[in-house]
């Protein structure tokens, strides 16, 4: 389990069901809230819960290619989310739809929340992975290991290069490059943020040089390396974590 300073209250933890990449709450009034945060790029899905103002809303958030500004502030009472891993997607809800949007519940309280028509309890930090269990023995989520594997730098045997390409879109909404783009640009952030030197950022995490660093971080992050050395206090960036997807060219 570990604990984001810079995002008050905020815990997370990675996951040993196939099925999810990790699980994270965020606890209400922990600390004072800051202004805004910067939800950067992210190639994986999640589900997220939180309350605010004393309404709970429950969402299915696909990946996004490019970052966006919320603000916080003070209204936010609570959330808890589920980051799926790439190659898990609801059977009825493809995740290609959901790139750079999000499909609420039609229905949801403090405790439940609908999808695909059946009311399911909103679960727990502790109890993620038996959530994720009944989805898959309800039949509404699915996973394709391949997807995984390909990520993870596998070369699949007896598969053609066309149909990985096929298959890691359907499960993932994003070819292999621009999950291995976006996932770069999110290793370096948290090098950046963690106050390496932008010249070594460059090596470790494999850009050809400081300027395709730069582009990078304005696409992915919208926000400079200098930026990320030195955050602005009011500010924060969303949940950033290692992940097992290839990131190097």
């Amino acid at each position: 389990m570990a604990q984001d300073p810079q995002i008050p209250g905020l815990e997370h933890r990675p996951s040993d069901s196939p099925y999810v990449e990790r699980v994270y709450r965020v606890e209400p009034g922990a600390a004072p809230a800051p202004a805004r945060m910067v939800s950067v790029a992210n190639s994986n899905w999640e589900l997220i819960a939180w309350t605010a103002e004393g309404v709970t809303t429950v969402s299915v958030r696909g990946p996004e290619t490019h970052p966006t500004v919320v603000p916080m502030g003070d209204s936010m009472d609570g959330a808890f989310g589920v980051v799926f891993s790439h190659g898990a997607h609801l059977r009825n809800l493809p995740v290609p739809a959901l790139v750079d949007s999000s499909v609420d519940s039609p229905h949801a309280t403090d405790r439940t929340f609908v999808l695909e028509g059946a009311e399911w309890e909103i679960p727990a930090y502790g109890n993620a992975e038996t959530f994720v269990e009944r989805l898959v023995r309800a039949g509404l989520l699915v996973r394709d290991p391949l997807v995984a594997d390909v990520l993870a730098g596998d070369t699949p045997l007896l598969v053609t290069p066309r149909s990985v390409q096929r298959r890691v879109a359907a499960a993932t909404g994003l070819t292999q490059g621009t999950i291995r783009q976006i996932e770069r640009a999110r290793q370096a952030a948290m090098l950046l943020r963690s106050g390496t030197a932008t010249a070594d950022v460059v090596h470790l995490v494999g850009y050809h040089d400081q300027p395709h660093l730069a582009r990078s971080m304005a696409r992915f992050v919208g926000r400079k390396a200098t930026e990320l050395q030195k955050p602005a206090p009011d500010e924060v960036l969303s949940l950033l974590y290692k992940t097992d997807a290839q990131v190097r060219p």
